[in-house]
Parts: C-alpha cells; structure tokens; sequence
C-alpha cells in the first residue's frame, strides 16, 4: 500500500442509534475502494467490522472498528461505531481521531435516541456532521418523515444535498441538487448511471438546489458577493462553501443511502473526500509542553493513542492517530505519560481483524502497533524534540451502573483481577475498584448491558464464572452531641497480665472550633487541660482529632499512640454499620495503669472499647452519599420519570430543557440509584439519558437508619 501524504487522507467515524445500518455502510464503502471483494451481511456474520464473536451473537457493534478504504486516488479512514449508549465510550475514543462524523439515520425510525446522545458528543467535541438517512430500500422507509425529525432536531443547519425518488422497497434512484442530476442503481452492485432531473422534479430539484446555494454562500463572504451579483454559484464554489459551512458544524448536508444495497455510498464518498476537512484543516487538541505542534508532516513526530485491545495470538494492539511528522519501522519514541522509550517495531494499517503491514505513514493518518511496553489508551508517544509533549486525555461520561463482583470459584479470584483490570484499558468506561471499605470488588459501567458483555467475556474467553450481587453502599457514621466513656481492659491468665483503663469524652468535630477547655462530666463542670493534639486527616474524608488532656501521670505518655490505634480501629470500622467514622474529636482525660499489667495491647483495648460505648452516647448518625443526577428525558415520559426519581428519595432541585429534552436535575442517594438505568431505560424506550456525580454526605432518615442498623446486627449475628 502506497504512502498517502496529510493532503490524501480523510477521517470519518460512523455514528448512529443501534440498527441503523452503519456497518453494513461501512461494507459497502470498502467494496467500492476494492478493500473487500465482496460485501458480508450482519445474517451471514461475516462483515469486516463486526467480526468478535459477541458482537456476531448480537448481531449489533459492541466495539469501535478501525477500517479504511482508498477512494479517487485518497485514503478514508472510517471507524465504525457502537450504537447503545452504553457503549458510549468506544463513540468517544472514536470521534478523537477522525475529523468529521456521518451521522446514520433509520429511515424508518427517524431521529433516535441515539441519534440524539451522539450528536451531544459530537458537538462537544466540535465534529463537523453529516447525515446519511439510510434503508431507504426497506419497505417501511418514511423519507420525509425522517427528514422532519432531523430538522426538528437539528434545526435550520440541515441542508438537502440529495432526495429519493422512490423510497421503499423498489428504492433505486435519487436527485442530487449539488450535481443536479439524477442518480439510478442496478440492483445491489452500487453501478449507477446518470440521468438528466426529469421535467416533473426540475422545481422541487431547483428550489432545493437554490436553498443549497445560499447555504453554501453563507458561509464565506466572497461567494456571497458572488452570489448576490450571479444569483447562483458553480459546483466547485458551492463545494468550497458547504466546506467551511460544515468544518464549523453551521451546516448539516443530508444524503439518501442503503448501505445493504450499496446505493449512494459512491456520492458520499465522493462529498466526505471532496468537501470534508483533511486531517491539517481541523484544529489540533490541546496538548501540555512547550512545543506548538502541528499536523504536518514535516513536523517533529508524536502520536496519540486512542484505543487500545487485546486479542488472542497477538497480544495487545494499539490504535494511534500520526499527530504530527512521520512514523516508520524502527523508529524509537519517548512516552510523555510516564518517560518510558518506545520502539515502533511494525506499523499497519487497518481493516477489521485484517492488518496489512506499512513501512511509514503521515500526519493525519490512522494505524496500529503491537509489542509497545508501557503504552495504554490517552498516552502521547513523541520524538525527543518534542520535549514531553502530551496531548490532552479523553474525557468519558461518568458510570451509571455499578455492581459488586465475585468468582463463583474462590481460586479464580485473582485472575478475575487481571483480567478486569485489562478490561479497563481496553474500555476506559469499566471502572475497576477493590474497595477496602465495602470488601467488595465494585465494578462500574455504562449500564447493565454494558457489564453483561464484561460477565460473558470472562465466562467464555477465559472460563471464569463470574457472579453479580447488590454493591455495598458507602455509608459514613458520626455523632451529633457529646458523651462520656470509661473502660477497663483487665485480664489475669498466669505470669503477666493486661490491664488499661481510659476515660474520654467525644463530640463532633467542627472545623475551626477552639480546643476543648472544660466538659460538663458525671453532672459536674470539669477543667480540661489539653497537653497534646494529633490531627487525623482521614483519606475517606473528615477529621478525628484527638487530645491527650491526662494531669498527674494517671496513663503514662508512651501509651496513648495505643489508645489512638485502638480508636482508629473503631473509626476504620464505625460501631452502627461497620462503615467508616468520620468528624469526630477525642479527649482522654484521665484513666489508670498497672507497673506491671499495663502495656500497649492493654490501652488500644481500653482505648477502642470506651470509643465504642461513648460513641453509641453521643446521638449517632449515618451518613449516606448523594449524587447530583441529571436526566435528559422526552417531555411525554417526563411525568413517569419523575415519579420513579421521588420513589427514589430524590429531591428535584430543578428543571430546564435543551434540544428537544426536558432535563431534571435531582439529589438521589446513591443507595437508591441501584439499577436506574435499566429502569429509565424502560420507562422510555431507551429514549432517556442521564448522567450523576457525587455532591455530599447528608443524614439519613430515621427510618432508613433503622433498617440498617437491624440489617448490620443480623449480620454480625449471621457471621
């Protein structure tokens, strides 16, 4: 394969709801770039996109997959997309790399929801958008009800490049008012001939062609002079036009397309490598150094990794983007993210499981390399002249699903740990947590889907059963008044013996409070003389403070880092839940000790038990997580939506609207989310998003602290 230069290359991702065509659009453009020789179907499971085994089961994309095709002497580099938001994070890490989106539309659905959450990414990322309204062979096309639903979406940037003339099941021909003719196809070989428009669709073909024009205009002042002087605009102006147009996502060009049949598949190519930006006309990510870089290939080399995979036989493969300069074979590269050497042993570009070696490639271009040592998704890989350059991170949704996970065989445990782990840096959006607190291992993700597809990976690739079971909730235990305590660890067994007694009173922690300097003890006023302070920064969050107020020698010096051990140990494990303790301030004023008996072990006893009895004195309470939630719902599921967030605890906090969504901003406790977008999932057809992020620790009600503190004595009763 040649060496195509910055200017040869073109970048599209392949966005759109699940069932859209995508993939079998993604065929039809190889076969016309004689990639493939002949097209697969998702039936015969043999399309080059969708080739692991899961996603042929499924018969839908589960993975982003690279592929390109070479087109009018260029290269278009196309990944292909999942359409389930809850594998909204191979849609990320595929729009990084490439400069325009075709956004694929069911011709018999119209604008879905995925249709909508992409477009969301999409315009965050600023991507210029072009829209295919593909099937338009299936029977139940709607050609110009899928076009009000894209206006109504995307509003006045929507502009027709092409129309059908016969949508349905005999769909063979379409107008094109950029070219102004008339497109038909034989069958499903993508052969097509041109026709003159015929006399009854010359207005309806003008009038969309004149608006096109002004469209096209718009964008540049130049051609508007021109086309207040003219009237109207060549076909080359109006390209140039509709490109500027497009680059800053102030237009949206619609086509007609069935990607099953191959029919419109040339003339998309054709506009995406004509007017599309090439890889240099698109600003570059932010990037941390002291170097400005840009995507020429004259350029000191970097490259940036966007996707990373494992697969058997091979190993790991890394999917990168030529930022700058030129990579071959051989070539050494410095790692920005953690100063490690890489050496670039093999280069390939790419086409599904199919990896065709290359000596080089260009800025702009997309490949793969294997054997890289410390290299993962988000790294920067650059020449030394570069100086540490590091590109800026992809930034993921955060997870809206979280279970806990076990090995049904305990001796699978710690090889479930590695592979979960790889999980994560071959998806970013799995979040792998071996929580100390909660005991568990809680793994995070998109949805309930999304972790499914964890479980059947690690089930029938590596042969380890897995379980899902309800994640612990996090809670946090402190006190709202103060109490007193005493206690006496003695124990007699032969020789030496044990023995520490320790008096304490504790109260809640008030940032900024002074000192203690007297308690109200056994019903009387007592001074208290505070002769040391340790400031405890708990790592889950809050303070213990804790103050050594003993006069006259009563507990000697060198035993009280035992009695805040032994405190520690009930602050580590609070004594409502078991949940951590938080916000707390100790004093320790007086206590007695043995010349003999007393040691250590003794006080951290004494110390720990008087915590645990004041504790339960000094009005606990337990603390829950709450999390900011914002839905995006359709305004005819807003009432169910809301009535499922208040059986939830949640409290409204506001409402608003944005592109056709009515958003509900909420504060759930986390305990409650467990689920959720399932449920929504159900509620709205899967025409509902959200997103949560966590806000506080609040109290919870009385009722709901009932049923924990019974839930955590029958299981201390069980154990």
């Amino acid at each position: 394969m040649k060496t195509y230069l910055t200017n040869q290359i073109k970048n599209v991702a392949l966005l759109g709801n699940t069932g859209s065509g995508k993939t079998l659009l993604a065929e039809s453009m190889m076969f016309e770039g004689k990639v493939i020789e002949r097209k697969g179907t998702i039936e015969g499971k043999n399309t080059v996109s969708d080739y692991s085994e899961i996603e042929q089961q499924n018969q839908r994309s589960i993975f982003s997959t690279i592929l390109y095709t070479e087109f009018l002497d260029r290269k278009l580099n196309i990944i292909d997309t999942p359409g389930s938001d809850d594998f909204v994070g191979a849609v990320i890490s595929a729009m990084r790399p490439t400069d325009t989106v075709i956004m694929v539309i069911n011709s018999q659905y119209g604008v879905e929801v995925g249709t909508e959450i992409f477009n969301r990414h999409a315009d965050n990322m600023h991507k210029p958008m072009v829209i295919a309204i593909n099937q338009l062979d299936h029977d139940k096309a709607n050609f110009d009800q899928t076009l009000e639903s894209v206006k109504q979406t995307f509003g006045k940037k929507v502009v027709q490049v092409q129309y059908p003339i016969n949508p349905g099941a005999e769909f063979n021909a379409f107008i094109d008012v950029l070219t102004m003719k008339l497109y038909k196809f034989k069958g499903d070989t993508g052969i097509r001939e041109e026709f003159p428009i015929p006399a009854e669709e010359m207005d309806k073909a003008t009038e969309l062609h004149n608006i096109l024009v002004e469209a096209a205009a718009e964008n540049d002042e130049t051609l508007m002079e021109k086309f207040f002087e003219q009237g109207t605009l060549s076909e080359d102006e109006m390209r140039k036009g509709l490109s500027v147009g497009l680059t800053n996502r102030n237009l949206f060009p619609v086509f007609c397309t069935s990607g099953k049949r191959n029919i419109g598949t040339k003339r998309l190519m054709d506009f995406i490598l004509n007017v599309a930006p090439y890889p240099h006309q698109v600003a570059m990510p932010k990037h941390e150094g002291d170097k400005e870089v840009s995507c020429d290939e004259s350029a000191p080399t970097s490259l940036y990794i966007f996707k990373t995979s494992i697969e058997p036989h091979i190993g790991e493969i890394n999917y990168f983007r030529v930022m700058s300069g030129k990579v071959t074979e051989g070539m050494d590269l410095v790692n920005s993210n953690n100063d490690v050497k890489e050496r670039i042993a093999q280069l390939f570009v790419v086409a599904g499981k199919n990896r065709n070696k290359v000596t080089e490639m260009v800025a702009g271009d997309i490949g793969a390399t294997i054997k890289l040592k410390s290299t993962k998704t988000n790294h920067t890989l650059a020449v030394s002249a570069l100086n540490g350059i590091k590109y800026e991170s992809m930034v993921f949704p955060n997870s809206k699903f979280r279970t806990a996970i076990i090995a049904k065989n305990d001796g699978d445990t710690e090889k479930m740990g590695e592979l979960l782990n790889r999980a994560h840096q071959e998806d970013p959006t799995i979040i792998v947590e071996h929580s100390k607190e909660l005991r568990q291992i809680i793994v995070s993700g998109q949805g309930e889907h999304h972790l499914n597809i964890l479980k059947w990976h690690l089930s029938h690739l590596h042969k380890i059963e897995v379980e899902f079971i309800a994640p612990r909730i996090p809670y946090r235990e402190t006190i709202t008044k103060i109490a007193t305590a005493d206690y006496r660890h003695k124990k007699q067994s032969g020789g030496s013996g044990q023995f520490g007694e320790v008096h304490m009173v504790i109260e809640p922690h008030i940032e900024g409070a002074p000192a203690p300097s007297k308690y109200k003890i056994g019903g009387k006023e007592v001074n208290i003389s505070v002769r040391g302070t340790d400031e405890v920064k708990l790592e889950w969050g809050g303070k213990l403070i804790f103050y050594n107020c003993i006069v006259g020698g009563a507990i000697d010096a060198r035993f009280l880092p035992a009695i805040l051990k032994g405190i520690m140990e009930k602050i580590e494990q609070g004594p409502l839940t078991g949940s951590y303790a938080r916000d707390i301030r100790v004093a320790v004023y007086d206590g007695k000790m043995h010349p003999v008996d007393s040691n250590e072990i003794s006080f951290k006893l004494a110390g720990r038990n008087a915590f645990k009895q004041a504790f339960k004195d000094a009005g606990p309470k337990i603390m829950e997580p709450v999390y900011d939630v914002e839905v995006l719902v359709p305004s005819d599921r807003m009432g169910d939506v809301m009535s499922d967030l208040q059986n939830r605890r949640a409290i409204i906090m506001g409402m608003g609207s944005d592109k056709g969504f009515e958003i509900i901003n909420a504060r759930v406790p986390l305990a409650e989310m467990n689920k959720y977008s399932t449920t929504l999932s159900s509620l709205t057809s899967g025409r509902a998003t959200y997103n949560m992020k966590f806000a506080a620790y609040e109290q919870v009600p009385s009722d709901v602290q009932d049923k924990l503190l019974k839930a955590y004595e029958a299981e201390q009763e069980e154990e």
